[in-house]
């Protein structure tokens, strides 16, 4: 566990700049114009429309998408009542989950008033800013009536997590343990340690999944709530037990199928847990310091089911993996409350989604690769991504169902789709891709089949309908590693191109290589050691079509990888040289970058071939390429060296193809601020367009450029390398790429390759 300091917390939050979250604009606000439309005279127009009909206001304003995180600071995490202002930091760091994990923008709210009426009175007069309330660290009972209160009179969702958030993702991870355990929920015995909103709300929850309150006993400070105990509050009554015979933790839990802790540390001991039924299901929430270690739980027997709040151990109970993905669906349908319904249907789309494979990000995150659905594994990962397309729209369609949605979803995989490019995980280019490539499958070689990440992107790239995969190597060892890595290869083809089975196949290779290679002195023999190695192998399936397309790079140094390329494969006959693109998703669009891969110095003729190349590859991707040259200098201002260069080749573009729209050399802050550009340069080709290509002078400032970029802007989104030129398709990756990186080219090369068939059949 990262052990926190003060010094290194306050560090944090003080930084460049004091807080954790900020407001940005979402329109143009440059010009007069756009300051005109934003705000007077312009804004009128959305105001009338919003008078005539208020919910208009959801498609004109950030209604829709704006959560108020409101608290009054009187039980901040585990510090108590300290007051509003000093539960700021808290709150800001909700608002900061939301936007991260939901895409949710916040407004944090410190409301200065215990009073509970007075509370909701402030929160009631606020409330149409906004299109959910999510109410945080308020002591109970008030916050039950808050709550209760602002449900009735609120027409937004109002939900506070302290109770519902824990409730949610615990009574899911019960639902998942108890079915590890073979134990049904309507039968166990339930011990619940603490009575505040939390213990409450999650023993409501767990009635309605089907617990029975008379299986239930719950402990509040001072033992065992029952029926006969004076003052007890509305909330307490629901469970205190009728038998007598029990007063103490101790006596509780004795024979219990189930522990929930939410109240301290360390009362649960050892003994305690040795004295529950089999396979006890002990879930210890106190934090930071959980009602029993895991240390000691585990220790104390081995067929324990064990889960706590902290992220350091497996099955975690934490908030963040339901608040922000039930209040999207939530607002993606204006809904008017957040009712049972709904959280009954987070609580199942969460279980099930620990129920199905791991994305390979979550395994990466935790340094494991043995997840899955177990007894320490029965509760998702706040960092899969799949969550807020399954939670959300479970949470979306319950909405629906239940009749408080103001807006019906009908398209239910377009949603899924647009929730996945909210948060970065998927975009419109590769959405494309992959359904592009799964319309045509293509039988693809997988050169370092043992690879981990590359084993896993051809299992991916299979499930997904983008390719048919065969893995080089060894069969014995590729199937040790997926086992290993828990991966079913079932429909994968293995070749082991070292095996006495493929010595005539070695030998056909051979013959065609040494046959096509005789001017350069090739002997048959020399071929035929040659296909030993996995890239001479994997390429010449491809040549023979054996295969359609092969994908190395991540053991191979790239000069190996190139000259295996040019040997074997070879350069189509209109080009001179082959190169490599990077593309660039960023929320300025979509950028294309060359030669970032093979030519190291291009001279004049290759600096044309590589943007012949690149405009042939961006109309591949159905853009139509706006071309700057890129140099240090601009148009003509430095007469040697590399803009030179750079010039001369503009030059003979603009005679061979006088439509193609490429000027040059120029700066790259031209290049891309066309304002600037046209305004200094009103000469161009490029007069009045963005540029989307950049070719740029040498592979150091290609690679450079989009390496710096992926550095700095965590949010780009990069594929490549994309090889331009060579006849059949071959692709490379970095050493460094991920599963989805891997399964993006293989997406690229797929298309590629089909791409070469319609050609050749033509």
């Amino acid at each position: 566990m990262v052990k926190i300091t003060k010094e290194s917390a306050l560090e944090y939050h003080l930084g460049t700049r004091p807080g954790k979250i900020e407001v940005k604009p979402t329109k143009p606000y440059h010009t007069q114009t756009d300051l005109s439309l934003a705000y007077s005279p312009g804004v009128a127009f959305p105001c009338l429309e919003i008078q005539q009909n208020p919910d208009d206001v959801y498609k004109y304003t950030d209604k829709g998408n704006l959560v108020a995180v409101i608290s009054n600071g009187t039980a901040v995490l585990g510090l108590g009542d300290i007051g509003a202002m000093s539960g700021k930091p808290v709150m800001e760091g909700k608002g900061l989950l939301f936007k991260i994990y939901g895409g949710i923008d916040v407004f944090d709210i410190e409301v200065a008033e215990k009073d509970p009426e007075k509370f909701c009175e402030a929160v009631e007069k606020i409330a149409p800013t906004f299109g959910g309330i999510n109410l945080e660290d308020i002591k109970a009972p008030e916050c039950f009536y808050i709550e209760e209160r602002l449900k009735k009179t609120l027409d937004i969702p109002v939900m506070h997590d302290d109770q519902h958030g824990t409730a949610i993702i615990s009574a899911a991870g019960l639902k998942n343990a108890l079915e590890v355990a073979g134990k049904d929920i309507s039968k166990v015995k339930i011990v619940v340690n603490g009575a505040g909103a939390a213990a409450i709300s999650c023993t409501k929850l767990y009635v309605a999944l089907g617990a029975k309150v008379e299986n239930i006993v719950m402990l509040d400070s001072k033992g065992v709530i029952t029926a006969d105990r004076p003052n007890l509050t509305p909330q307490k009554k629901l469970f205190a037990t009728t038998r007598t015979d029990v007063h103490t933790l101790e006596e509780a839990i004795k024979g219990a199928d189930v522990f929930v802790g939410l109240s301290k540390g360390n009362v649960l001991s050892q003994d305690m847990i040795r004295s529950m039924a089999d396979q006890p299901i002990v879930f210890a929430l106190a934090n930071p310091v959980p009602e029993i270690s895991y240390e000691d739980a585990m220790a104390s027997r081995p067929d324990v089911l064990m889960s706590t709040g902290r992220s350091d151990y497996p099955n975690q109970i934490n908030n963040v993996i339901g608040f922000p993905y039930i209040f999207r669906g939530a607002l993606d349908v204006h809904a008017k409350a957040i009712n049972e319904e709904m959280k009954m249907a987070a609580v199942l789309a969460i279980a099930d989604l620990a129920k199905q494979p791991v994305p390979d990000i979550v395994n990466e995150v935790y340094h494991v690769n043995d997840l899955s659905f177990g007894p320490k594994y029965f509760i998702p990962k706040p960092v899969d991504p799949r969550l807020i397309t399954e939670v959300s729209a479970a949470v979306a369609k319950a909405a629906i169902e239940s009749g408080v949605a103001r807006k019906t979803i009908t398209d239910w995989d377009a949603y899924k789709k647009n929730l996945m490019e909210l948060l970065g995980q998927e975009t419109k280019l590769t959405r494309n891709l992959h359904d592009t490539a799964r319309m045509h499958p293509q039988r693809i070689v997988f050169a370092e089949g043992a690879h981990p990440s590359m084993m896993k992107a051809a299992v991916q790239a299979k499930t997904e309908g983008i390719c048919y995969p065969i893995l080089l190597g060894n069969p014995d060892r590729l199937r040790r590693v997926a086992e290993r890595l828990k991966l079913n290869l079932d429909g994968i083809e293995l070749i082991d191109m070292r095996a006495d089975q493929e010595q005539g196949r070695r030998a056909t290779y051979a013959k065609h290589l040494a046959k096509k290679r005789a001017r350069q002195g090739y002997t048959f023999e020399e071929a035929y050691d040659k296909m030993y190695e996995r890239n001479y192998f994997g390429m010449m399936m491809v040549e023979t079509g054996d295969a359609d397309a092969f994908i190395t790079g991540l053991y191979t140094k790239y000069s190996n990888t190139i000259k295996v390329a040019k040997e074997v494969i070879g350069i189509r006959k209109e080009y001179n040289t082959f190169a490599t693109m990077h593309i660039l998703n960023t929320k300025k669009g979509v950028f294309f970058l060359a030669d970032t891969l093979i030519n190291r110095h291009p001279d004049q003729n290759v600096l044309v071939d590589i943007a012949k190349l690149s405009a042939h590859t961006v109309r591949f991707f159905n853009e139509e390429p706006r071309m700057a040259m890129i140099s240090y200098s601009n148009f003509g201002t430095d007469e040697v060296g590399s803009p030179v260069t750079v010039h001369n080749a503009v030059e003979e573009l603009q005679k061979q193809f006088p439509d193609l729209a490429v000027d040059g050399e120029m700066q790259v802050n031209f290049a891309l601020n066309k304002e600037l550009r046209d305004d200094k340069y009103p000469f161009t080709r490029l007069k009045g367009l963005d540029v989307n290509t950049l070719v740029f002078p040498n592979m150091s400032s290609a690679q450079g450029s989009y390496k710096l970029l992926q550095a700095i802007d965590q949010d780009a989104e990069i594929i490549g390398p994309i090889q331009m030129g060579l006849n059949k398709a071959i692709h490379f990756t970095d050493f460094e790429s991920s599963v989805r990186d891997i399964v993006n080219i293989t997406a690229v090369a797929a298309i590629d390759a089909y791409v070469d068939k319609i050609k050749n059949n033509k």
